[in-house]
């Protein structure tokens, strides 16, 4: 099989039957934006498959899996794994997966990553269908931040470490945003209303392409 360009150790890519019909979605939020509700509600409502590479990299590890094995090894030694063990992961999980598409949580982070999700898509007949970025006001998430980390206990969420992590998010999203917007996938929601009128927000442009099952 040929190797990709961009990963040339990736050969476990498969192809398989053209799914272009499938809708696919990355959602973009930083801390504090309801990201994880709204990713929850999008899978129920649409029939969505839930895509988290930390949940891929939890269970591929558990299972000992060759590729969970390969994360863990650079895990134990401090390293980030490395892209083409978690586009094998991923790879995995589409093969074995139904419904109408998945939505990808905490992946893509970076331009490099983005090719190469694109890429593996391509060679699956798929696309990424649309890019929702949650757009909250900073003063606003640093209020939802501070006020969960003092009902939750959590030291870690005061007033700096908010506005460290929102900055972080910021820097390491906007090339990948970027990319999208290149593309023409990328669309701006606001997600400073209730978790129930941003989600219909929400719903109303992914029911450009598909219907709700639930």
């Amino acid at each position: 099989m040929k190797h990709t360009e961009k990963y040339p150790e990736v050969d476990y890519i498969c192809l398989t039957q053209p799914k272009l019909l499938m809708f696919n979605l990355v959602l973009f939020g930083p801390p504090g934006s309801g990201k994880g509700t709204q990713s929850e509600n999008i899978v129920k409502t649409y029939g969505l498959n839930h895509l988290s590479t930390g949940d891929l990299l939890r269970d591929e590890v558990a299972r000992a899996t060759p590729l969970g094995l390969e994360a863990k090894k650079s895990m134990d030694q401090g390293q980030l794994v490395p892209d083409e063990v978690v586009i094998g992961m991923i790879s995995s999980r589409i093969d074995g997966s139904e419904g109408q598409g998945f939505v990808f949580d905490g992946f893509p982070r970076t331009e490099a990553q983005a090719a190469a999700l694109d890429q593996l898509l391509e060679a699956k007949g798929l696309a990424i269908t649309m890019v929702l970025s949650l757009e909250v006001p900073e003063d606003e998430l640093i209020r939802r931040l501070v006020n969960r980390g003092t009902s939750s206990g959590r030291s870690d969420d005061n007033e700096e470490v908010a506005m460290k992590r929102i900055a972080e998010y910021h820097a390491k999203t906007k090339p990948v945003a970027a990319y999208y917007d290149r593309q023409g996938k990328l669309t701006g929601v606001k997600g400073d209303h209730t978790v129930a009128e941003t989600f219909e927000t929400l719903g109303g442009h992914i029911e450009k392409h598909i219907a709700k099952v639930a």
